[in-house]
C-alpha cells in the first residue's frame, strides 16, 4: 500500500474531526478548515491507489 493513501486516510479522519468540533463549537472557520483537510486526503488517496495500481500493472499482479 503506497504511503500516500495510508496519509490522505490520516487527512481524512483529522478533517472529520476538525469539521465535528467546528459543528460543536459554532466555530465555522474551524469546519471549512476540516472540510478542506478530508478533501486534500481524498485526492491524496486517489493518488495513492493511482500508483498502487500503477505499480500492480508494471510488476503484473
Amino acid at each position: 500500500m503506497d504511503k500516500d493513501r495510508i496519509e490522505g486516510a490520516g487527512k481524512q479522519a483529522k478533517g472529520a474531526v476538525k469539521e465535528g468540533a467546528g459543528k460543536v463549537t459554532g466555530d465555522t472557520s474551524m469546519q471549512v478548515e476540516g472540510k478542506a483537510d478530508k478533501a486534500e486526503g481524498k485526492v491524496q488517496s486517489a493518488v495513492g491507489g493511482a500508483k498502487d495500481k500503477a505499480r500492480e500493472v508494471r510488476d503484473g499482479d
